[in-house]
């Protein structure tokens, strides 16, 4: 985590003292990978092979998605899972292996895609496999440079490999999306979609990725970013926001700990419980994502964002 982002931090803990954060998000869903696995008990390595272990009892009603349904099998030493556990600490699903990649296709070829994921995630190859190809094509039709593209993955040993898709392609080119008129009014509560960000190799992280981290100075925002399609307020790396689940009601805190720059390009909709307004307003790393009751297959909940965690009624 960069070292600004975390002087950021103490900083405006050491004025406005450190929040508590809703016990219905933090807490509930971790990140690591799996150091040892049976029928009745998963041990990881949290945030990472050297990381804290963590023992979580498993049953027969634990899901486990690797690429689609999957078993314990899938559990196997060294693979990245993500972890959502019930409110008595029982593993309720787990994902092994899940990655997306989200961001502008730079060039297509037989068996996959380069994509730009923008100035912090770099770029990336997906594999996309035959079985994921029609799937695909339906909801993104138009697999050319200068199109967005937004697909979940699972590992492989030739990269990420794309399973189905993470959204509906806009459909206009990434260069092309029309700005908020200069007199829209910036809402205190934000509405929109919320969707995750992270490879296969893991995000061990907890904090969000917002569309509006302000460019000047050394607020941490990107050059040249989009300013997306709704009108949003400027934010610094360090600031919070507030997320709730509008779909499942479950709400936490978290950190801005990078600049939403490729999410500010999608201007859609998600339609976990009914059509949310459009807009990305915020990308979650994958345990608070799924701490929050999202499906990291499914890639997006329907939110409500209030910058700077400030307290009230939603």
């Amino acid at each position: 985590m960069p070292t600004t982002h975390l002087r950021r931090v103490a900083h405006r803990q050491a004025v406005f003292g450190a929040p508590a954060r809703p016990e219905a998000g933090r807490g509930r869903a971790v990140s690591g990978v799996v150091l040892d696995a049976s029928p009745h008990l998963l041990v990881l390595g949290e945030g990472g092979a050297e990381g804290t272990e963590v023992r979580i009892a498993m049953s027969g009603d634990t899901a486990i998605w690797h690429g689609g349904r999957g078993g314990p099998a899938a559990l196997r030493p060294g693979r990245p899972v993500v972890v959502r556990r019930t409110d008595g600490g029982r593993a309720d699903r787990v994902w092994v292996g899940i990655g997306r990649v989200c961001g502008t296709i730079l060039a297509c070829g037989r068996d996959g895609v380069e994509v730009d994921m923008g100035p912090h995630r770099g770029r990336a190859h997906v594999v996309i496999p035959p079985s994921a190809l029609g799937p695909v094509l339906v909801r993104h039709p138009r697999l050319e440079p200068g199109y967005l593209i937004d697909v979940i993955c699972v590992g492989s040993p030739g990269g990420p490999q794309a399973v189905r898709p993470g959204t509906s392609q806009p459909g206009y080119r990434a260069a092309d999306l029309a700005a908020p008129a200069a007199v829209a009014p910036v809402p205190e509560v934000l509405r929109g979609t919320a969707t995750w960000f992270g490879g296969v190799e893991g995000e061990w992280r907890d904090g969000a990725s917002y569309p509006a981290v302000d460019p000047e100075g050394d607020a941490g925002g990107c050059a040249g970013a989009p300013s997306g399609c709704v009108p949003m307020p400027y934010l610094s790396l360090g600031s919070e926001v507030a997320v709730r689940n509008e779909c499942g009601g479950r709400s936490a805190r978290v950190p801005v700990i990078e600049c939403g720059c490729t999410a500010a390009r999608f201007c859609d909709r998600c339609v976990d419980c009914e059509a949310s307004p459009r807009g990305r307003i915020v990308e979650l790393t994958p345990a608070a994502f799924a701490a929050l009751g999202g499906d990291l297959a499914a890639g997006c909940l329907n939110a409500t964002v209030r910058p700077e965690a400030k307290e009230g009624p939603w």
